[in-house]
């Protein structure tokens, strides 16, 4: 049996916070790159503070971090869904509201894979990413998330 593709694979990191002895979970997974613009890099959910999950976009090219871009993600298995969003990580990333939490701890542990569009300006930006194993690597984001 081949290995699955790296790509294929949730990847479960921690960084430190601001604060001494505070750390953040988080798990990504990369774009499909056949099917996604240069400039999108994938999914990423963390743990927020106050046992909240955030969801966001990861982009190569940051948007202003003022900017409250138009998010449009659609499911494979039918569903969309749009959202004024707000920026973190210096722009890089694209913070989704938290009702998208929800999708994440349920809908989308059972769906194939989103399409997802970020809109700032004139400039549009598409990506593509898997979600197979998402329920698995949820699970334990929750097991490592500090309450």
């Amino acid at each position: 049996m081949a290995a699955p593709a790296p790509s294929s694979v949730w990847k479960f990191s921690r960084t430190q916070g601001a604060k001494d002895g505070e750390s953040f979970a988080a798990i990504t997974k990369t774009a499909d790159t056949t099917q996604s613009d240069p400039d999108f890099a994938g999914l990423i959910v963390r743990c927020a503070p106050k046992g909240k999950i955030d969801v966001l976009v990861a982009l190569i090219r940051p948007f202003p971090p003022r900017s409250h871009p138009k998010v449009t993600i659609a499911a494979s298995g039918g569903g969309t869904l749009s959202f004024d969003a707000s920026m973190a990580a210096a722009g890089a990333a694209v913070l989704l509201p938290d009702e998208v939490s929800a999708f994440a701890a349920g809908k989308w542990q059972t769906t194939a894979s989103l399409s997802i569009v970020v809109k700032e300006s004139d400039s549009e930006i598409k990506g593509v990413v898997a979600l197979n194993g998402l329920r698995e690597a949820y699970h334990s984001l929750l097991a490592n998330c500090s309450l």
